[in-house]
């Protein structure tokens, strides 16, 4: 038999204030909700080029270059990467005393190392530039950092004068095995107004170049040439289920047709050093009425792991020049395999963050 419950009794007193939790925690979750999906964010994120973000254990890594120097951060967004602190410092003299660019920071084998360009002379014309490795001394990715010298980029392993011009350098794993592939010029010359293409070669050790370079691509196709300087650059690794693709840069970088081409390694089990091996198409990123010059890019997944997003620079306006910045948008998957960047989100425009993203 159900009593009735007597108003203002204890009994009375607990129901109400039962609903009353219920109530408060319905709208607290229904809040939380309505801010999930209204958090947002607007492109560009910040000024600077050549972004570069890896993640390791839910947490995000960029790296710089920084005055005289590179920097490094931490942060757990994509969206904001946190307070740069100087990492390494150019040395007084030798070959990687000037003209830091598109340093990368990675973790391999229990270590970490930053692969970055440097040159022995400041300034323009660009014709010293050479790749290099810093290896942290600890554990830790804020070092400090021993500098272990250039890396071998030439046609002659034997002879380590032989050198050749490399920018660009990122080191990558397949089947067991590590390479590094880079744009660099087919011979060192007196201007820097030379073709570039890229190269691979193997690696013993993230340290060490084991072997001579191999050209896998020059800038051919249409979409590649018809400016003042045929080039590519920027090579970044991009792996998703079995399959493997370098993105890189084409174009001049100083104009607003600086894009994206591709390169598909379509058996995965076949070497990466045959040029025959991959599979060129593109663009497959490039600018917009809105958005110039799209390239340089690094790529991560979202905090919770379910969506992949490409961070990229872009110039400020159409006018030749390097003043650019930085942007972060999602990308997809096509059926074959194949990423889909889509088209560069208009300034401004709202975009939902990364999933799993703090919201405070």
């Amino acid at each position: 038999m159900i009593r009735d419950i007597k108003k203002g009794s204890f009994l009375d007193r607990s129901l109400n204030g039962t609903r009353t939790l219920i109530f408060f925690v319905l709208c607290f979750f229904y809040f939380l909700s309505g801010l999930a999906q209204s958090a947002t964010f607007t492109n560009p994120l910040r000024d600077g080029a050549d972004p570069w973000v890896f993640e390791k254990d839910g947490t995000y890594y960029y790296c710089a270059a920084s005055e005289n120097g590179i920097a490094v951060s931490r942060s757990d967004k994509l969206t904001d990467q946190g307070v740069m602190v100087k990492v390494w410092e150019t040395p007084d003299e030798g070959w990687n005393q000037f003209n830091v660019w598109a340093p990368e920071l990675h973790y391999i084998g229990g270590h970490w190392y930053i692969y970055y360009t440097a040159g022995a002379k400041k300034g323009s014309p660009f014709i010293y530039q050479r790749s290099g490795v810093l290896k942290s001394t600890t554990d830790h990715p804020f070092g400090p950092y021993e500098d272990k010298g250039m890396l071998y980029t030439g046609d002659n392993i034997k002879d380590k004068n032989t050198v050749k011009w490399a920018i660009d350098l990122t080191p990558f794993e397949h089947n067991g095995k590590l390479y590094a592939v880079w744009s660099g010029w087919e011979e060192n010359r007196e201007t820097d107004k030379t073709a570039k293409h890229l190269y691979m070669a193997e690696m013993s050790d993230p340290m060490t170049i084991c072997s001579n370079r191999v050209r896998i691509s020059s800038p051919e196709e249409a979409w590649e040439t018809g400016g003042d300087l045929d080039l590519i650059e920027g090579p970044q690794i991009l792996k998703h289920r079995e399959k493997t693709f370098i993105i890189y840069s084409t174009r001049e970088s100083w104009l607003k047709e600086y894009r994206l081409g591709q390169l598909w390694l379509e058996n995965p089990s076949s070497d990466p050093m045959l040029p025959e091996n991959w599979i060129k198409s593109g663009p497959v990123f490039q600018g917009s009425a809105q958005v110039y010059g799209v390239g340089h890019c690094s790529f991560a997944k979202s905090p919770d792991g379910t969506e992949d997003w490409i961070l990229y620079h872009s110039k400020k306006s159409t006018k030749p020049g390097w003043n650019r910045d930085i942007r972060l948008q999602r990308f997809h998957w096509n059926e074959d395999g194949s990423p889909d960047f889509g088209t560069p989100v208009d300034p401004n425009e709202p975009l939902i963050i990364p999933s799993g993203e703090a919201l405070l």
